[in-house]
Formats: C-alpha cells, structure tokens, sequence
C-alpha cells in the first residue's frame, strides 16, 4: 500500500510538471524533488527523472509536430547537435551551474518585456546552423549534467537569434529538450540507474500534462506562455541562488 501511495502523489505531481513544462520549461523543480523525497540518492534521482521527462517532452512534442508547429526537417541539425551536447554534458561536471540563476532572471526580464516576444515572428540574428552548433549544443550539454531552465534557454534562444513567436519557439524548445533528455537516459541506462517502479507511474502523467499543456500552448500563445516563461525563469533562479547559499 506504501508504494501505491507513493507511486500516486509521483504521477499527480508528474502531471503537474507534465502540464508546467510544456508550457515554459521548469517541470524539473517538481519532480526531481519529489523523487528525492522518495528516497532515493542524487544520481538515482538524476536518472529517474530524466526517465520520466523523456514521456512528457516526447509527449508535448509530438502534439507540436501533429499540429504543423514544428518543422522536423529544418530542425533535424539542431536536434542532432543537442543530442550530442547532452551526451556530452552528462559526462561532465556542473562548472557552469553558479551561472544559470543570473542567466534566467535576464531571460525573465527579456520575456517581460522584449517586443520580440509575441505571436509574430521577428528578424533572424543568425542562420539556423550556427544557432544548432551553439544553442543546440551548448544548452543541450547543460541539460545533460544539470538541467533546471533548460526550456526557458531554449525558448529565449529561439526568440532572440532566429526570430521566432513564442508559440513556434515553445513547440521547438519541447523537441529538443525531448532529444536532451532522451541523449541523459539514453547514458544512465547501462549503470541501472533510473528506478523504473518509480519513474512509469509519473511518465504516465507526464503524458497526460505535456498533452494538455501544448494543446493550451497552441490556443492562447504568447498571452499564456509569455507570464508563465517569467515566473518560471524567476521560480528557477531563485531555487538555484538558494541551493548555492546553502553550499
């Protein structure tokens, strides 16, 4: 029966994330201390909730793609590039992590109130390899060894270099951090290190949540993704700024 309990707060709470995450990123600060919480140690935690965040992004992302939100043969060298950033990354340590807070509260105050931020697509700053050999790569290797903000990176990435609204940036942003994700698990899986009794009952909410979220994504665009982009870029930071006062 203990398990049953447990196993039901980590699929409410993963829908939550689920439904947070595919909207403006930071899902992460659900889950992972949730699965923390369980028990279980930090790199047990780390690939559990990588397990269970692949379902979720795959989730949002294929919803994107079904709608025509998402351009998967211009995205494919961003993607690859990501997937190598992340496999990378989750061989590294976290040297830069004492730098994402200020990074995210930058990004908050751009998304709140940069007129590039909108439904309309603006002017590219770079071409869209450039952006797949720098953004892709480079965020994608901080999602492989730490994580918290990834979305909210991408999605200002999108916005600020290749012009994109932020309904096109989120759809695009779920994608690759679908393929980070995927590229952490895809490492973790020969140490054992993801409890699947854990992370099944909460990647069946994260379906559930990622799905109802890119549908709200597509409805209301940047009138509901804009607000919950900064509060969960500020959301992030300040976790983070607490975590390193306490180190």
């Amino acid at each position: 029966m203990e398990y049953i309990d447990t196993a039901l707060v980590l699929f409410f709470l993963a829908l939550l994330a689920g439904l947070v995450d595919s909207i403006a990123g930071g899902g992460g600060l659900i889950t992972l201390p949730a699965l923390l919480w369980t028990g279980l140690g930090p790199v047990a935690a780390l690939a559990t909730n990588k397990a269970q965040g692949v379902f979720g992004t795959f989730s949002a992302s294929a919803n994107f793609v079904r709608r025509g939100a998402i351009d998967l043969r211009r995205a494919a060298f961003a993607v690859a590039c990501t997937f190598v950033g992340a496999a990378a990354g989750t061989l590294a340590v976290r040297h830069l992590a004492r730098l994402i807070p200020f990074l995210l509260i930058a990004f908050a105050v751009y998304f709140l109130f940069s007129p590039r931020v909108s439904d309309l697509d603006s002017h590219r700053r770079i071409g869209e390899d450039a952006f797949a050999l720098t953004i892709g790569a480079g965020v994608g290797f901080y999602d492989g060894f730490f994580g918290p903000g990834t979305g909210t990176l991408f999605a200002a990435a999108y916005v600020a270099l290749l012009g994109y609204n932020l309904r096109r940036a989120t759809a695009h942003t779920k994608l690759l951090n679908f393929t980070s994700n995927l590229a952490s698990l895809l490492f973790f899986l020969p140490g054992g290190h993801p409890v699947w009794a854990l992370a099944l009952p909460m990647a069946a909410g994260q379906l559930l949540g990622a799905w109802a979220g890119s549908h709200l994504v597509l409805r209301h665009g940047a009138r509901l993704v804009r607000p919950v982009l900064v509060a969960a870029s500020l959301a992030v930071s300040i976790k983070l700024l607490l975590d390193q006062s306490g180190t």
